[in-house]
């Protein structure tokens, strides 16, 4: 399922662009530069708080003030990782898939953000469900699998005393909101939900959390990946979309209130309870786009384990700072 995210914004400055060409013939190309907005589409792997700098500068004009016209599409990762490399989508937002695929193979593909470094997910499951041994021979739901939902909640499973791989059914169920419905339908048992989807099913369905994979391990699962061939063709396009992001993010971090108004209406929720994911998911994001070596070496390290790899997949493989680094050092962003 594909799910777009057009905003009024995006419609005035449609009709705005539409209006300049009328008046284009008698304007200077400084005109034409200022209206001028560059078509990029973005995936994303599921709607939720993980987005919430794509909103933020989709909503608050950062992408705009960039010169860029940004289509937020929804993805399962997997096929966010072929419409990468086959050109469908310029950038993807769910590179924990990203990543695992680079570690299974070689793919021309490159991050350049990492914009959450903790796990968002919560194990929840159905009214009737106290603990974590009562998943025995039920039904897991989740978006992708092997993608970071699949591998905090089988995690979180594993260390509750059930086998995930040998005691559970799982099942490809759609994003989080849709997983929720499934819950509510009995079509699934558990999944590992993120907010604010997670709040509506304590509060509003009274369904039982099992467990948090917040405090777990560093997990690299939300930035911005391409392909190599687009970070060689496109770099001042690529700093644009980093450096919108980063002013997005610094937007995040400084504004509790506005951040809450834009996830609110994105998510469609009332505003407290945006805010409060907005409260319980501010730790878990990065404040400059860049995770630390320790949090890199320890993610790999752990996804080498679980990928019963030989060893960890060098670090240069996977990440490339540079052009972050860069918009950081403009914006002041340490």
């Amino acid at each position: 399922m594909v799910a777009r995210f057009i905003n009024e914004g995006e419609i005035l400055a449609q009709r705005g662009f539409f209006l300049a060409i009328v008046f284009v013939c008698a304007s200077t190309p400084v005109l034409w530069a200022q209206t001028h907005q560059e078509k990029i589409v973005f995936s994303i792997p599921s709607r939720s708080i993980a987005a919430i700098d794509l909103y933020v500068a989709k909503e608050r004009g950062f992408f705009r003030e960039e010169g860029l016209d940004v289509d937020i599409v929804q993805i399962r990762g997997n096929v966010a990782v072929a419409a990468a490399l086959s050109g469908q989508v310029q950038a993807t937002n769910g590179i924990g898939t990203v990543i695992r695929a680079l570690e299974r193979s070689e793919i021309p593909l490159k991050v350049l953000t990492v914009s959450l470094k903790r796990n968002l997910f919560w194990l929840v499951a159905r009214k009737d469900i106290t603990s974590i041994s009562q998943l025995k021979g039920k039904t897991l739901g989740t978006t992708t699998f092997g993608g970071s939902q699949h591998t905090a909640a089988t995690r979180l499973i594993r260390k509750g005393g059930v086998d995930p791989d040998k005691e559970l059914t799982v099942v490809v169920g759609g994003d989080v909101p849709a997983q929720l419905q499934s819950l509510i339908s009995g079509v699934i048992d558990a999944a590992a939900l993120s907010p604010p989807t997670v709040i509506l099913a304590r509060d509003k369905f009274h369904m039982n959390l099992l467990g948090s994979a917040m405090e777990d391990l560093s997990n690299l699962q939300n930035g911005t990946a391409v392909t190599e061939k687009f970070l060689r063709e496109n770099k001042d396009l690529l700093k644009r979309i980093l450096r919108a992001r980063a002013k997005a993010n610094r937007y995040f971090w400084e504004n509790e209130r506005g951040t809450s108004e834009v996830l609110a209406k994105f998510q469609n929720v009332e505003v407290d309870v945006a805010r409060e994911s907005y409260r319980l998911a501010k730790p878990a994001f990065t404040a400059n786009g860049i995770p630390s070596p320790k949090e890199i070496e320890e993610f790999l390290k752990a996804d080498a384990e679980l990928l019963k790899l030989k060893e960890p997949v060098a670090a240069a493989k996977i990440f490339d700072f540079s052009l972050q680094r860069e918009v950081n050092q403009e914006l002041g962003i340490k």
